[in-house]
């Protein structure tokens, strides 16, 4: 199956003068192509419409399953890093103290980016 698909192309002279009639044909399924001296700009399509039914429960039943060790207890060093205490799997850079280290070392105007120009300050 072939589909062939044509669009509209018009200028922004002509879309301004009959905007409310492209919008109705892109509505419809068309396209409308608006160029600036001929050189295309904008595409007009329809937007999909958004989905007004809520979207059904237990789609998935059956095809996933549960593994009882997702009910079991976490490691006691995992639920130390949730209580703020540092564990072996949170000892390092990237702990707490590390942080703030890095932090109490950084110039006073902070880290300058590559690559960029600074705005001068007046």
């Amino acid at each position: 199956m072939v589909k062939n698909m044509t669009m509209i192309v018009v200028n922004i002279f002509e879309a301004k003068a009959k905007l409310s009639e492209y919008l109705d044909l892109a509505a419809q399924g068309e396209r409308v192509l608006i160029c600036k001296r001929n050189r295309p700009v904008v595409e007009l399509h329809a937007v999909q419409s958004a989905r007004t039914a809520p979207r059904p429960i237990g789609l998935a039943r059956g095809r996933f399953a549960v593994p009882p060790s997702f009910f079991e207890a976490l490691p006691e060093d995992v639920l130390g890093g949730f209580e703020g205490a540092a564990g072996p799997a949170l000892a390092g850079p990237c702990s707490g103290a590390g942080l703030l280290e890095v932090a109490e070392g950084a110039p006073e105007g902070g880290f300058a980016r590559r690559g960029r120009r600074q705005a001068r300050r007046p």
